[in-house]
């Protein structure tokens, strides 16, 4: 680690020096970030927080969560010239290589920091597209990048800024009150005109994408709880560890986390902590169901979630 800045008041942002290995990222995509914790290697994803940079840096912007395991070493143990495990960028939830249209950004909690990266990319641009953030907190204090927004909407005319506030009232112009159910059709007239990428908690994107079906001219989203899912299929299929070698059978429609625990696999996983990220695994063959959306996707050499996601056919999976 290089530097560290405090940006809330529970959430630092870290610029490392990845080594030759790095491979580099978009913005809006994670790394997954392993530090020792009591003597043992812990492991836990976190979004790239700003485009790639000129000095080859990159930052993560962790929020430090009571009775975690990394993220108060993180927030308050690790010391510049620390060295940290660092993996590959992955994820999916990207702006595409030309922007257009008119975007709308919903962020909840440490579901800013992917959106910030984008954001930060697209400013480096001249901000060539309108694009709206919504950003909820609990409290003022708990706000991150909030002198960095609000100077870029007083830049760029293309940029307005929503600040909304669950348990304080408003003070400032662009502060507001509510939650998303609340204040969305207000604060965004020209809905069907958006495209839209959301993250926070799973029930704040799962809110999200039920108020804009049909409402809007895209959305993607990621969520860092997983909500509770019905399961749509029935039978089963088999499943290879492409590491060990196994061959188990598991069935469709249950998240695939559960159903490898069920066979006595223990893969990586913060889920039931609010961790997104760290059940992520590649996938090199077969198709799965993204459980909240019901939507299939059978694209291969992909890293997937395996906290919401089913075997719809038989797969590969890098574990």
């Amino acid at each position: 680690m290089v530097e560290r800045r405090r940006e809330s008041v529970d959430a630092v942002t870290l610029l490392l020096r990845p080594n030759r290995h790095w491979a580099g990222f978009r913005p809006g995509q994670h790394l997954n970030l392993g530090v020792e914790v009591d003597g043992a290697r812990v492991t836990r994803s976190y979004s790239l927080s700003e485009p790639p940079r000129g000095d080859g840096l990159i930052a993560v912007t962790v929020k430090a969560m009571p009775g975690g395991k990394v993220s108060p070493r993180l927030f308050d143990g690790l010391e510049v010239g620390d060295i940290v495990e660092l993996g590959q960028a992955f994820g999916g939830m990207v702006l595409p290589r030309t922007v257009s249209g008119a975007w709308l950004f919903l962020a909840a909690g440490s579901g800013i920091t992917p959106l910030m990266a984008m954001l930060r990319a697209l400013a480096e641009q001249g901000m060539p597209t309108p694009l709206t953030l919504c950003y909820w907190a609990r409290r003022r204090d708990e706000l991150c990048f909030v002198d960095e927004l609000r100077r870029l909407a007083a830049v760029h005319a293309n940029f307005d800024l929503h600040l909304l506030l669950t348990r304080e009232a408003a003070a400032a112009d662009d502060e507001h009150e509510g939650r998303i159910d609340d204040r969305l059709s207000t604060l965004i007239p020209d809905l069907d005109a958006r495209q839209v990428m959301a993250c926070g908690p799973g029930g704040f994107v799962e809110t999200a994408r039920a108020l804009l079906a049909g409402r809007v001219r895209g959305f993607q989203a990621e969520a860092f709880t997983a909500p509770e899912a019905p399961v749509v299929d029935e039978g089963e299929v088999d499943v290879t560890l492409a590491r060990s070698g196994r061959v188990l059978t598991v069935p469709r429609g249950q998240p695939l986390l559960s159903a490898l625990e069920a066979q006595g696999v223990r893969p990586p996983s913060g889920c039931r902590m609010g961790i997104c990220n760290t059940c992520a695994c590649g996938k090199s063959a077969g198709s799965v169901r993204h459980l909240p959306s019901g939507d299939l996707d059978h694209e291969h050499n992909q890293a997937l979630k395996l906290c919401i996601h089913s075997a719809a056919t038989d797969l590969t999976l890098d574990l």
